[in-house]
């Protein structure tokens, strides 16, 4: 299972809830580009309209940029391939307050290229601080046992 792409923010920026597995709709040269690792995952989130879902603010960057399909459009919106139930429950978390649904990775599962999502809230600024604090902390550890 090679990842193609990781949002590194993610992490940072919100703690998961509740994980799900989407498939992509995308066209061949997307999946070129994607597997070229230009793709960007900072700023996306999914939204569900209609009894579907879709990814937004990905960004996929053409695999050779001199060479642009004519039907390729940077920024378009991504239909998500998931059944109607996670829909529907997706639907519901993303009108609760302070939840979103964010994208966390994208890789290929079995010859085809899917995306995982989190059900998410977003971490307040004491958290972020908190993070930081024990990441240098077992940075510094991690430096102090390396050295004896």
């Amino acid at each position: 299972m090679a990842v193609y792409a990781h949002n590194k923010r993610a992490g940072f920026d919100y703690e998961a809830l509740e994980k799900y597995e989407a498939g992509l709709e995308l066209r061949g040269f997307e999946v070129k580009a994607i597997k070229a690792g230009k793709m960007n995952l900072t700023g996306a989130r999914v939204i569900v309209r209609g009894g579907e879902a879709y990814l937004v603010g990905a960004d996929i960057q053409p695999y050779q940029a001199n060479n642009l399909p004519a039907e390729m459009v940077l920024g378009r919106t991504l239909r998500l391939l998931l059944s109607k139930s996670e829909i529907r429950t997706l639907g519901g978390a993303e009108g609760q307050r302070g939840l979103t649904i964010i994208p966390i990775s994208v890789y290929s599962k079995g010859g085809r290229l899917k995306v995982g999502l989190a059900v998410a809230r977003g971490k307040k600024k004491f958290d972020k601080r908190e993070n930081i604090k024990r990441r240098d902390v077992k940075r510094q550890i991690d430096r102090t046992l390396k050295e004896q």
